[in-house]
């Protein structure tokens, strides 16, 4: 049972390149379980017992159930995730040729990647099209995933850098990371290269692709590994880990008393700042529109925010067994012993006393263990979507995820009983 989460995560990784396409998985699932979707431009009518979502620029998603119980004294229980992750945008007019020989295509990192990691295996590109439509204020969306090993990120040989492995090899995100596509012979069509690429992956006209927003994955999927297959290899399981957890939550749910939400932000990774990341007000106009289409008033909405409860799900770090020095001594996590709740004194994190005891309560009532983390206190540690949040409204939450070792790799590990694990807490929170 713990390794059927573990693979159901893997099949939910692979199906979602990239944030648009992680939405479309989450869409295609709900559907599937009976949810409506709604449309920002357009009227709600909310009815009791109904399931719905809407989506923010095909990259962000907020689903929610509103519950049986009075909205401003029961309050909404708050899942929320981002679907971004590192990796590397395709620029415009991208096509590199080198010494006539070679086509590369030029690229911009997105978010903090561990860049080397990318080298020397096989990539694959996808993202969405903007085509020609009879609306000149909105084109067309269509989304588009090769599928196949396009390109790859060549590094320079050892022998033109006899110190890499003592020194390594400082990286220029201009020269180093451009990856190559294809070699240049007598019949190829140097002008709109990629244009003329895309346009015929999808079968269309290159002259109505207006734009395109693409970006590079790892073409392999991933894997269990170890020798008990205790082990999950994948890219993107900061933060689809935990996008995967509260998906699967929500739709194993219960009906209760309280509305559930689960909101999954893009643009975490850049700093959450734009119409479909945490620092927008979208979630609360998402609320706000959830409560007065049900009746309520402002007042009402007030409380109901007041007596709602937020769990900030990104992925937390476990111990490392070649760095246990980078570690806080007595707050490491390990992999495979439950999810971590993360703490930080300069509140980069939204845990306190009171929420990490909340928190703590779900995971008895679940069956499941949990953990702690702090970070050393001599090295300064990220921060996520919780705090940014919370700036939009006044709401009790707290900061957890599960252990993870290699963070912004191309490809990072986590561990196959935490994915059961943090389900589990999610599916009671969610049922309490």
């Amino acid at each position: 049972m713990e390794k059927q989460a573990a693979l159901d995560l893997l099949e939910f990784i692979h199906e979602s390149p990239t944030n648009f396409h992680a939405v479309l998985s989450i869409k295609q699932r709900l559907q599937a379980h009976g949810f409506k979707q709604l449309f920002s431009g357009e009227a709600w009518h909310i009815e009791h017992g109904g399931k719905y979502f809407v989506t923010k620029n095909h990259s962000s998603l907020y689903a929610f159930i509103p519950g049986n119980g009075n909205l401003a004294e029961e309050g909404f229980k708050l899942i929320c995730a981002h679907s971004d992750s590192p990796t590397f945008r395709i620029k415009p007019h991208a096509e590199m040729p080198v010494e006539g020989k070679y086509l590369k295509l030029n690229t911009e990192v997105y978010g903090g990647p561990i860049m080397y990691t990318w080298f020397d295996r096989p990539l694959s590109m996808a993202g969405r099209v903007m085509v020609k439509s009879d609306k000149p204020l909105k084109p067309a969306t269509q989304f588009i995933n090769f599928d196949r090993p396009l390109l790859e990120i060549p590094h320079i040989a050892i022998h033109f850098n006899r110190a890499v492995n003592d020194q390594g090899n400082p990286l220029s995100k201009q020269r180093d990371m451009l990856p190559v596509i294809a070699m240049i012979n007598e019949t190829f069509e140097k002008d709109n290269f990629l244009l003329k690429l895309i346009a015929q992956e999808m079968n269309i006209p290159a002259e109505d692709i207006l734009d395109f927003d693409l970006t590079l994955y790892e073409y392999g999927k991933g894997t269990l590994f170890g020798l008990n297959n205790e082990f999950i290899s994948s890219g993107r399981l900061d933060d689809l880990a935990m996008v995967h957890a509260g998906l699967t939550a929500l739709l194993d749910s219960k009906p209760c008393n309280k509305t559930k939400v689960l909101a999954i932000f893009d643009n975490e990774e850049v700093g959450s700042g734009t119409k479909q990341g945490a620092a927008s007000p979208i979630l609360r106009t998402i609320l706000e529109r959830v409560a007065f289409n049900q009746g309520y008033k402002i007042e009402e909405l007030y409380r109901a925010i007041h007596n709602s409860f937020m769990i900030s799900a990104d992925m937390a770090h476990a111990l490392h067994p070649n760095y246990p020095e980078k570690h806080d001594p007595t707050n490491h996590p390990i992999m495979n012993q439950g999810p971590v709740i993360k703490i930080n004194a300069n509140q980069k994190y939204i845990t306190d006393g009171d929420s990490a005891a909340v928190f703590a309560t779900i995971c008895k009532m679940a069956g499941v263990p949990y953990q702690t983390f702090v970070n050393h206190s001599d090295m300064a540690g990220g921060s996520t979507l919780g705090n940014i949040l919370l700036t939009q409204m006044e709401m009790r939450g707290v900061d957890i995820g599960n252990p993870m070792w290699a963070m912004h790799s191309v490809r990072e590990t986590a561990g196959v009983l935490d994915q059961d694990y943090v389900i589990k807490a999610f599916t009671t929170f969610y049922n309490i």
